[in-house]
C-alpha cells in the first residue's frame, strides 16, 4: 500500500459572517498548520488566544450542534466546518475566530469547501495515519441507531424517517471521496420546523437562521427552496462526516445509520476511540 501524506492548507484564507445560533459577527481565518497538529480552534477575541483541538475528548455538548471546550476556549456549531475539512482531506489547520461560533454561511459546508479550494491544499512530510475499524460498533436509542463495520474505504448508508408529508423516508448510500463529497454532500443544508422556532428562541438558539441558510418547514409545506428532493438525508451524512472527524484521524469503515443525531454520532466516536486504545 502506498503511503499517503498528511495535508494542510497552502495559504491563509478568511471569511466574515454570523453564527447560526448566537448570530454574533465573526471573522474567521483558516491557516496552514504543521503535521500532527490536527484541527485547532483559536479564540482570537480572548486574552492569551486560548485554543481547543477538534477532538472528541473536548466535546461537552451535542444538543443541536457540537460544542468543544478546553479551559477558556469554547466553540460550538463546528460540525459543518469540520465536515468540509474532512471531506476535502485536510488533516491539519488552525481555525482563528473572534467569536464563539463559525459563520453559518449558506447553512451547508459548500462555502467552506470553496474557501479550502481558494487556499489550496499541500502535502506535508509526514504520513497520514488512517483509522481502520476492525470490528462492529453499534449505538442504539429507541428507533434510532448508528453502526460501523469494517470496510476498505469510507462508506455511509443513512435512512432518514420523518413524519412531515414533504419528507417521509429518504435514503442515501455513498462512498465518500473528495470528489463525491463536493458533488453530492457539501451543498446540503440543515432543516428546521416552524413549531420548533419558539423552543429554539427560549434556548437562545437559531438566532442567525433564515429560510436561505436553513430549510424551513411548516406543518404542510416548505418555506425555503430545497436544493434537491433528499437534501435532509444528504445533510445528515454531512453531519456524520464532521462528527467522526473528531476522532482526529480519517476513518475507514462502513457506517449504517437510521435517524441518527449528533448525540448518537458522538457516542459512536467514543466506541471507535476505545478500540484505538
Amino acid at each position: 500500500m502506498s503511503i499517503v501524506a498528511q495535508t494542510t492548507l497552502a495559504h491563509d484564507v478568511s471569511y466574515n459572517g454570523i453564527g447560526l445560533h448566537a448570530a454574533n459577527e465573526v471573522h474567521m481565518v483558516l491557516r496552514p498548520a504543521p503535521a500532527d497538529t490536527g484541527i485547532v480552534f483559536i479564540r482570537t477575541d480572548l486574552p492569551g488566544r486560548p485554543s481547543v483541538q477538534a477532538h472528541l475528548t473536548n466535546v461537552t455538548n451535542t444538543m443541536r450542534a457540537t460544542t468543544l471546550e478546553n479551559g477558556e476556549a469554547k466553540v460550538f456549531t463546528v460540525e459543518h466546518l469540520l465536515s468540509a475539512l474532512s471531506g476535502m482531506e485536510v488533516d491539519n489547520c488552525f481555525v482563528e475566530m473572534d467569536s464563539v461560533e463559525p459563520p453559518v454561511a449558506d447553512g451547508s459546508s459548500l462555502t467552506f469547501v470553496k474557501l479550502i479550494e481558494e487556499a489550496g491544499i499541500r502535502d506535508l512530510d509526514a504520513p497520514r495515519r488512517l483509522l481502520a475499524v476492525q470490528k462492529q460498533h453499534l449505538v442504539q436509542e429507541d428507533d434510532k441507531f448508528i453502526a460501523i463495520v469494517p470496510y476498505d474505504g469510507f462508506r455511509i448508508t443513512f435512512t432518514s424517517i420523518n413524519p412531515h408529508p414533504m419528507l417521509g423516508v429518504q435514503f442515501l448510500d455513498t462512498t465518500i471521496t473528495k470528489e463525491s463529497y463536493v458533488r453530492d454532500i457539501s451543498f446540503a443544508r440543515t432543516i428546521a420546523f416552524t413549531e420548533e422556532l419558539e423552543m429554539l428562541k427560549k434556548l437562545g438558539l437559531g438566532k442567525g437562521g433564515t429560510i436561505e441558510n436553513v430549510v424551513v418547514y411548516d406543518k404542510t409545506s416548505c418555506l425555503s427552496v430545497p436544493r434537491c428532493d433528499d437534501e435532509l438525508v444528504r445533510h445528515k451524512v454531512l453531519d456524520i462526516i464532521g462528527d467522526l472527524s473528531l476522532l482526529g484521524r480519517p476513518v475507514r469503515g462502513h457506517i449504517i445509520a437510521v435517524k441518527s443525531s449528533h448525540k448518537l454520532n458522538n457516542l459512536l466516536t467514543h466506541k471507535i476511540f476505545e478500540e484505538m486504545q
